[in-house]
């Protein structure tokens, strides 16, 4: 589950922060005193739930409200006042709740009650980042077998950059390090693409993928992660996952990320 909070001041963006991190543990969440960052970052990933301050100078809650809904008409708009006696009835805003301040723990597993747009939580594919990467259909031991090592490396890929649409560009960029963009490459690419969606489709999982015109992502919600966990402070992922300074040790262009956890852990 993908959620952000947007609140232009800091002490209460980090109240609001922690009442989600407390209600929701298991989401990913991402905070932002900056409505327009908040627009460029849910036009790159999927927003399940947005938490929106009202009263904002740049932007106001009400126009964030209308382009993130613009962006991604599912997802769901929880709003957050200080103002007791505010109400939204004049607006023809399609909000699930909206929440006096300090938000509460309480108030936001309330307000979860009352989404508009249901949430699918339900992981299909378990992925292993720490250590060697492997993809396995939930419930079972077995690895995935891709077929080309490419193709498997672009799946790692897409998986590392958390649901971020990724261009045929930068993929080239990534797994062909040095190598000049032309036909060749893309024929490459296309057919790396094709089989990592053949695997997928023949494992009933194809559609943890994201696909549009020129780029590909995957989608978080149907995905349980280890690295996701460690990013959101689920002590699974360190006491269960055991993240011991390994992090996608196949593929030389994780390993800037392996060193920025391994300084988190310390």
């Amino acid at each position: 589950m993908h959620v952000i909070a947007v609140d232009d001041e800091r002490l209460a963006l980090k109240n609001t922060e922690k009442a989600i991190r407390a209600a929701l543990p298991d989401c990913e969440l991402y905070c932002f005193d900056r409505p327009s960052i908040a627009v460029a970052h849910a036009g790159k990933m999927k927003v399940d739930i947005a938490f929106l301050d009202i009263k904002m100078y740049d932007m106001d809650g009400l126009q964030l409200a209308k382009w993130l809904k613009e962006i991604n008409p599912a997802t769901n708009i929880i709003f957050s006042t200080a103002y007791a006696d505010y109400s939204l009835d004049s607006y023809k805003i399609p909000a699930s709740a909206y929440l006096l301040k300090p938000i509460t723990e309480e108030a936001i597993k309330d307000a979860m009650l009352k989404l508009r747009c249901p949430i699918s939580t339900d992981a299909k594919l378990r992925v292993q980042c720490f250590g060697n990467f492997d993809v396995y259909i939930t419930g079972s031991s077995v690895p995935l077998s891709f077929p080309r090592s490419k193709a498997k490396e672009l799946f790692a890929y897409l998986i590392h950059r958390r649901g971020g649409s990724c261009s045929v560009e930068e993929l080239v960029t990534v797994l062909f390090e040095g190598k000049e963009y032309d036909r060749s490459i893309n024929r490459q690419i296309q057919t790396m693409v094709s089989v990592m969606r053949k695997v997928l489709r023949e494992a009933g999982v194809e559609d943890v993928l994201i696909k549009q015109y020129n780029s590909i992502a995957v989608d978080t919600g149907l995905i349980d992660c280890d690295y996701y966990r460690f990013l959101n402070q689920d002590p699974e992922a360190v006491n269960t996952y055991r993240f011991t300074g390994e992090y996608m040790s196949n593929y030389s262009w994780a390993e800037l990320t392996s060193g920025l956890m391994t300084q988190m852990m310390n």
